[in-house]
């Protein structure tokens, strides 16, 4: 009976390549396609571009402070209704705070939730 020589460093490499196959070979819905920065995954294209652009604001000065992903949950006699993720939250160097979101297309359900962040939490999203 032959024994398999692979190496465990081997075994990885190859399992990664057949990942990275495969969620090659998925479409994501929209067309998007993910990009890694910073050691971040976004969604898109667009968004990575928005998030860099922070980036570059931030190190100039006049962004204090930036979160990704940031949940927001809407909750109505503590029963969960959902949950919307911000793509960015930015505190500006004047002290105001606005809510990003990196669109390309609007979806119904994006919809819904941008009505109940301004219903629940009286917060505009700032759409790029």
């Amino acid at each position: 009976m032959a024994r398999n020589t692979m190496n465990l460093a081997d075994y990885l490499h190859q399992r990664n390549l057949a990942q990275a196959a495969k969620s090659k070979s998925r479409k994501n819905k929209y067309g998007n396609q993910r990009v890694i920065v910073d050691g971040r995954t976004f969604a898109s294209k667009k968004e990575a571009k928005v998030y860099n652009d922070l980036k570059l604001l931030e190190m100039a000065g006049e962004v204090l402070s930036l979160r990704c992903q940031v949940p927001y949950k809407f909750e109505y006699e503590r029963i969960k209704i959902c949950t919307y993720f911000a793509d960015f939250v930015i505190v500006f160097r004047d002290g105001h705070r606005e809510v990003w979101d990196a669109k390309g297309f609007k979806t119904k359900e994006y919809i819904i939730k941008k009505k109940l962040m301004k219903a629940f939490y009286g917060i505009d999203i700032r759409e790029v």
